[in-house]
């Protein structure tokens, strides 16, 4: 086994010391020189290795060349400076001799900090900042992967920390638009229970910089945005462009790395991102017993400290939704930010308003909600439901089976196997289009019912061999009896429908009698002796 120069000679000098070897006994011993066994007995610190020095002769020619072009560069504009790239193309062109990029690398990045220090440039240095608790907060936006119902997708980590406690509050979104970075600072402020009443350091992020005014720290907001620091009442700071505003806002720079390889490493495998977003809340308590570098005081502590001097909450929280009212095209469908989701088709050429966060996008009709979908991330993509387009299957049972609202029920599972299975046996038993109609009432009942009786139910259908919704219904209310649940789910009704008037109230008679006295009846009893004569009378037969 090798062995470093350090342990070979405290190796020497314990056998010296012990076995009273001589020095050509301990050459030949360990397979060395004399000179370095002698070394080893002088002293017992080994001497660092020399690195040899790494000289170039192909670009020694040049290098005079080279160094009046980086000498040059030290009074250039800093974006307007050469690169190694470029002084390799230089060369190329000036001398016509192709030097490898590695070659010319290496010497350009040696050259250019010593001419830096001939020069008496100084070094770019960094202050330690001064925290007033209270005070100051960084936001910051990272990427993160996470398998989603079983899809791996790109998610982002949002992150507002307090610079003075370190108190850090996270929430995961599907996309780093305007509305996540809205719904981020509201449930930060929420869980903090108080606004920094000193800057919030940011990015030059688009939901909330439209413009960066050149050379200077001056803005262009984004009018949404300026409306809700107004509302919350604090004060805005964007850093510089670049890697050099990165160190103005250093703490929440690290605090999403660390965050991400601490608790989000491996990539975590949750159903949907509300469950993600309770583990992060989990993580964030744990934190609060932790230390930032040497600090004394635990997280925790500090921020108990910190937090009598947040500003107070408004009453109700910012409305951080977008609001939008698109008409339904006659696939009943609504294009929202290149996006498409359907809607019931009874909706078909009517106008809807859309309520948009981050994470969701619900559709309503007046004050009546009428659909609920994921909102989507990405262009182009859309999201359809089977059960928005049952009425009209009911009339065309031959446009389910290439349908797109099929294929993403299959693909989500609310299209079981179950579904499959009483399909085929609908279709083999009634044909093609009387099966496919069989399905569609089926579905329909879905409305009605909950998911997990109607999946009883139509196994118990298949079973029997029987393809009716009504034995499906009748299965399914038994299985949700025996399950100890309501059999049915309201149904939801049906907006365009319109209601029955109100009629008036009939009062029975014996209640008018009671309300107003009617006179005695003075008349005699009937007499019934001559009806009971009619029961002896015989009729004569016709001759």
């Amino acid at each position: 086994m090798a062995l470093s120069k350090q342990e070979l000679f405290d190796r020497i000098r314990r056998d010296s010391w012990q076995l009273k070897l001589s020095i050509r006994a301990l050459s030949r011993k360990y397979g060395v020189h004399r000179r370095l066994v002698r070394e080893a007995l002088a002293s017992p610190v080994a001497n660092p290795r020399k690195r040899p020095v790494r000289i170039s002769p192909r670009m020694e020619p040049y290098k005079k060349t080279v160094d009046e072009w980086l000498r040059a560069d030290l009074e250039a504009p800093r974006k307007q400076r050469h690169t190694a790239k470029r002084i390799g193309t230089w060369l190329e062109e000036e001398f016509g001799v192709t030097l490898p990029y590695t070659t010319v690398r290496d010497f350009v990045t040696a050259r250019r900090r010593a001419i830096a220090a001939q020069e008496g440039v100084p070094a770019e240095g960094y202050l330690t900042r001064h925290n007033v608790p209270g005070a100051d907060a960084e936001v910051d936006f990272g990427e993160v992967w996470v398998d989603l119902a079983g899809e791996r997708v790109k998610c982002f980590l949002f992150a507002f920390r307090l610079a003075y406690s370190g108190r850090s509050v996270h929430r995961i979104s599907r996309s780093c638009g305007q509305q996540a970075f809205f719904e981020g600072h509201v449930h930060a402020l929420q869980v903090l229970g108080g606004v920094p009443a000193g800057q919030v350091r940011y990015d030059n992020l688009t939901p909330a910089v439209r413009k960066v005014v050149f050379r200077s720290r001056l803005r262009e907001e984004n009018p949404r945005w300026t409306a809700m620091r107004e509302f919350y009442g604090f004060t805005a700071f964007y850093c510089e462009p670049g890697l050099r505003g990165a160190h103005e806002k250093g703490g929440v720079e690290g605090q999403v790395g660390y965050f991400r390889r601490n608790y989000l490493t491996p990539v975590p495998r949750v159903e949907t991102l509300e469950e993600l977003n309770c583990r992060i809340a989990e993580f964030e308590d744990r934190e609060t017993g932790g230390r930032i570098g040497s600090r004394i005081r635990t997280i925790g502590q500090d921020f108990a400290r910190e937090a009598p001097h947040l500003l107070p909450l408004p009453a109700e929280p910012f409305e951080t939704a977008m609001t939008f009212e698109p008409r339904v095209d006659r696939y009943s469908r609504i294009t929202v930010r290149m996006c498409s989701y359907s809607v019931p088709v009874r909706f078909i050429d009517r106008k809807v308003t859309v309520h948009l966060t981050g994470d969701t996008l619900v559709v309503f009709d007046n004050r009546r909600e009428i659909a609920r979908h994921p909102r989507l991330a990405g262009r182009g993509l859309e999201h359809l439901l089977l059960d928005h387009y049952l009425e009209v299957l009911l009339r065309k049972p031959g446009a389910l089976d290439r349908s797109e609202a099929l294929h993403q029920a299959r693909a989500e599972g609310t299209f079981t196997a179950a579904h499959e299975a009483f399909w085929a046996m609908a279709k083999q038993q009634l044909g093609e289009d009387d099966g496919t109609t069989a399905l569609v009432r089926v579905l329909l009942l879905h409305r009605h019912q909950q998911h997990a009786d109607m999946i009883a139910g139509l196994r118990a259908a298949v079973e029997l061999g029987i393809c009716s919704e009504d034995v499906v219904a009748l299965e399914a209310r038994k299985a949700a009896q025996i399950a100890g649940r309501a059999p049915t789910v309201t149904a939801t009704p049906v907006p365009d429908r319109p209601e029955p008037p109100e009629l008036p109230q009939v009062s029975h008679l014996t209640s008018r009698r009671l309300a107003k006295p009617l006179p005695d009846d003075v008349r005699p009893l009937p007499r019934l002796e001559q009806w009971d004569e009619l029961l002896h009378l015989h009729r004569k037969e016709s001759p």
